[in-house]
């Protein structure tokens, strides 16, 4: 006689969502270090977070000293709460004041007028 055993379907759904919860949470964790360590870098940061479909969000990060520079999360969810996490400020929108802090240099220039002309010139 074949010996057969129950199995409670509730606790393996639970288990696996026990880990992908454990993920997001080290996801978070260290999206919140790279953060702070950005602001911490330039003197203060704040931020904008970008839903970008399925591959995630992108945060934003502008510096107190006018650098930038952005990180990517696998949700918006954890983008959201690596943000919080962090404390730097948060902006809706990058438009108007905010984008303003952005600072350039001629690397940026040289490479958007690139990008405009079909790419970047040699000589």
């Amino acid at each position: 006689m074949a010996e057969t055993q129950q199995v409670d379907e509730s606790s393996e759904t639970a288990g696996g969502d026990r880990k992908k919860a454990a993920r997001a949470e080290r996801r978070t964790a260290k999206l919140a270090k790279e953060i702070g360590a950005f602001a911490k870098a330039h003197g203060g940061a704040e931020g904008q977070i970008a839903y970008v479909g399925q591959r995630g969000a992108r945060i934003v990060l502008v510096g107190e000293d006018g650098g930038w520079g952005d990180l990517m999360a696998p949700t918006y969810e954890i983008a959201e709460r690596a943000v919080e996490k962090s404390g730097i400020s948060r902006h809706e929108a990058f438009d108007g004041e905010f984008a303003a802090k952005v600072k350039t240099g001629p690397y940026e220039w040289k490479r958007m007028a690139g990008i405009q002309i079909g790419g970047a010139s040699k000589g």
